[in-house]
């Protein structure tokens, strides 16, 4: 393949064998970012469809007092991808357990109760939301330096071709220059994105967090006008 001047065949053949790993190296950050990237936008993009259908089916329960048909909607299939299903399932849950175990609480001792149980299912599910972040920010961090790398140890096996043959004229140092600089190259084509997936999804996990902890304090002052 030739296009604009560059012919990446003829550059891949003349690279050093650790200069070829650390390309594959870089395919793989750039292929494992993309498949974190679309898994957890299919995640989000369901949690968000699947929450919003959630939300006013709960609420409909509690408001007539049906505490066991909210669980079951909460536990539903249906609504598995759901931030919001998860902490007000956990909220249910322990408040159904308080009343059926027969032992009288003050009501104060099991809205605390209620409140630890879905501060724990908010931090499991804030937990399994980053899923994959950590892995997505150390290749947006180090993907350019693994470039640089490849770079460097492209630019030592050009000099010590030139220096091996005693060709040092222009065209040899241009050449062996800018078959090093792909090495950058690749890295930054790897980094950027990466980044911009990091940013991105993070900025949905905070909106998610949000809503979770929007939905937590909902719940328990329901249960505090309950009784």
């Amino acid at each position: 393949m030739h296009t604009g001047g560059i012919d990446f065949i003829e550059m891949w053949e003349q690279m050093g064998i650790s200069v070829k790993l650390l390309m594959g190296l870089l395919a793989l950050m750039s292929m494992w970012s993309m498949g974190i990237f679309f898994e957890r936008l299919f995640t989000f993009v369901q949690a968000g469809k699947q929450s919003k259908l959630f939300a006013p089916q709960v609420a409909k329960h509690l408001k007539d007092g049906r505490l066991k048909d909210a669980i079951a909607v909460s536990q539903s299939k249906n609504y598995k991808y759901s931030h919001l299903g998860k902490v007000v399932l956990a909220g249910l849950q322990e408040y159904q357990f308080q009343k059926d175990t027969g032992v009288e609480l003050s009501r104060d001792d099991v809205v605390d109760s209620v409140h630890r149980a879905i501060q724990r299912a908010g931090a499991l599910t804030a937990a399994d939301l980053k899923k994959g972040m950590g892995s997505l920010a150390t290749i947006g961090a180090t993907a350019v330096f693994v470039g640089l790398l490849a770079t460097t140890i492209g630019v030592i096996n050009a000099f010590q071709g030139i220096a091996a043959t005693g060709s040092g004229g222009l065209g040899a140092v241009s050449a062996g220059i800018s078959e090093a600089l792909v090495g950058t190259a690749v890295g930054l084509f790897v980094a950027i994105p990466a980044v911009w997936f990091f940013n991105f999804l993070t900025s949905k996990i905070e909106f998610f967090n949000v809503e979770m902890d929007n939905s937590s304090s909902e719940l328990v002052d329901y249960f505090i006008k309950k009784g």
